[in-house]
């Protein structure tokens, strides 16, 4: 599983030009998922998430988490993480799962991030989607979770 977490002052997803879920100060969360992710890689993945302490205290000290900071969460499904380009020009996705097990590990993440008392909006998954975001410092950090 692989998750690149944004910390953003906004962010919106957008679908045939219209507005269909946004967040302000939080996460947008692009997720990909492998053949073989399991709920304890869900689990760990959520929990990390949630306890990121990459929002600034009173010091300007990256120290609180995003529930500490009152936080919102949108989360965009992106197989495209999962793309091998050692090869020739065009992108590979054999390592992304199949679509139809990937929206049930996407609902399920979804629900545990959830979960840990975070308010969670969603893109559409598989749909074509315009996402939009401010991105706040820049803080673009990579979460990998091999099983």
């Amino acid at each position: 599983m692989k998750a690149v977490i944004q910390r953003v002052s906004r962010a919106e997803v957008r679908v045939n030009g219209k507005k269909i879920s946004g967040i302000n100060h939080g996460f947008l969360v692009l997720v990909g998922f492998t053949h073989d992710e399991d709920e304890e890689s869900l689990r760990w993945t959520a929990h990390k998430l949630a306890g990121m302490r990459v929002f600034e205290d009173e010091n300007d000290k990256m120290n609180l988490s995003i529930e500490e900071v009152g936080g919102e969460v949108l989360i965009v499904s992106q197989f495209t993480l999962y793309a091998d380009v050692r090869k020739g020009r065009r992108p590979a996705f054999i390592d992304a799962a199949e679509p139809g097990k990937a929206e049930e590990l996407y609902n399920r993440f979804c629900d545990l991030v959830s979960d840990e008392g975070i308010l969670v909006k969603r893109g559409i998954f598989g749909a074509k989607m315009d996402v939009e975001l401010v991105n706040d410092g820049p803080v673009t950090i990579i979460i990998e979770k091999a099983n």
